[in-house]
């Protein structure tokens, strides 16, 4: 496929910000595809090529591009209004959605994003348990706030910073341990009284897609209360992926608190972070704990995440068996090929990790073969099949593909990664 437009794009934007991108997971050489426009499981660029939509803007999109029943009740709140700095309908009816949906949701308090949810909900753990430690895995990915931008595989020892201008006190209680290693864990809490909270992905999902072994979630859930340690469920990218309760719910495993943002905004910013009440009661202007935001609670976002959860309500056994059938079929070319890699997947998100038989933690992950999915990743796009361009992130699947779509995905696959032997 030519994109001589987006390739123009992107010159201007390299010129105007950096990297030519607003997040470093959309770049991808020799341009960024500029679109022009989606709908249900497809999306347009600027130069009129089309694709089935995998990436699916990293999770929120559960019902697909431009959900008509997220579209209509976002633009019947903007003829309302866009943001009033005071509390509204639109925000209450979520909150009740999400408390309803969500086992561990007690009160909940919305947010501006997931980076913004997480960073309350470590605040939070913080004044309520008198504690500064925070542990998350190795491969977790909380948002771009300081304490969380701790470099992998550090293991169990202190935290050390992870990206530029992060100062070395930001992440001094900050550690990190194995995901689906629960002995670690216990053995840090064993070294250590000082630690508020684990923050864990109950699926790994931004290094691919990591399930939960057996039984881990559950003693997770053990070792921190009899620790007297919080246990966190990021649920970013899981809440109400996975199932309307999310993660929690399809592995009947309670967090103290659980973080959310994408789906809950229908397709706008949205975050929430939400949990027992005597811990969320601790939240300003009730507690000590301080949580604000302009744009928290915004009504258009309100709007359209309601009508999303709505509109979800009862196809989650349908789109994970869709999903499930699309994977089968991938795993078949995948083994008939002769290449050797990897695809797991929970529910309705998937991941492809060449060059590995499985991945159970973040640092397995760092091993793919990224020089092998940057090839798959072009031939697919050349087949109208539209990746996320690391090899690290999450496929998603959604309620509006097809089955002429999953066909058309099965079949680039199976093309491309016999290309991968030539």
């Amino acid at each position: 496929m030519r994109d001589p437009k987006s390739e123009e794009l992107f010159a201007r934007s390299r010129a105007l910000t950096p990297g030519g991108v607003s997040s470093p997971v959309r770049a991808f050489p020799p341009n960024p595809l500029f679109i022009a426009g989606g709908k249900g499981s497809h999306i347009t660029d600027v130069d009129g090529n089309d694709y089935v939509d995998l990436c699916m803007a990293y999770g929120p999109l559960i019902a697909g591009h431009a959900c008509p029943e997220a579209m209509e009740a976002a633009a019947a709140q903007l003829r309302k209004g866009t943001v009033y700095g005071a509390p509204s309908e639109p925000e209450l009816e979520l909150i009740g959605a999400i408390t309803e949906r969500v086992p561990s949701c007690e009160m909940v308090r919305l947010a501006c994003s997931g980076t913004e949810a997480t960073m309350h909900a470590i605040r939070l753990a913080r004044g309520y348990t008198g504690k500064n430690g925070i542990v998350k895995m190795d491969g977790g990915f909380h948002g771009a706030h300081d304490a969380m931008l701790i470099a992998a595989g550090s293991g169990s020892a202190q935290g050390v910073p992870g990206s530029a201008g992060v100062p070395a006190d930001a992440v001094r209680n900050t550690y990190a341990v194995d995901y689906n290693d629960a002995g670690m864990f216990e053995s840090l809490l064993d070294r250590n009284d000082d630690i508020a909270a684990v923050i864990m992905e109950p699926v790994l999902g931004n290094v691919g897609v990591v399930p939960p072994e057996k039984g881990y979630l559950e003693e997770m859930r053990k070792i921190t209360s009899s620790h007297g340690v919080l246990l966190i469920f990021d649920e970013v990218i899981t809440g109400m992926r996975l199932s309307d309760g999310g993660a929690q719910k399809m592995f009947g495993v309670t967090p103290d608190l659980t973080t959310m943002g994408k789906i809950i905004g229908g397709g706008f910013p949205a975050g929430a972070f939400g949990g027992r009440r005597k811990i969320m009661e601790d939240v300003a202007p009730q507690g000590s704990v301080y949580a604000a935001g302009t744009f928290a609670g915004n009504p258009v976002s309100a709007a359209a995440g309601l009508a999303l959860l709505n509109r979800m309500s009862g196809k989650y056994d349908a789109l994970n068996s869709a999903s499930a059938g699309l994977v089968s079929s991938l795993r078949d070319s995948l083994e008939d090929s002769g290449v050797r890699g990897c695809i797991q997947s929970v529910g309705s998100m998937f991941s492809i990790g060449l060059g590995m038989d499985s991945i159970s933690n973040g640092r397995e992950a760092l091993g793919a073969d990224r020089e092998a999915f940057a090839r798959l990743f072009a031939a697919m796009l050349d087949s109208g099949v539209y990746l996320p361009p690391s090899a690290l992130e999450v496929e998603f699947m959604s309620a509006a593909h097809t089955e002429e779509d999953c066909a058309k995905i099965a079949e680039a696959f199976d093309s491309a990664v016999r290309g991968l032997k030539g």
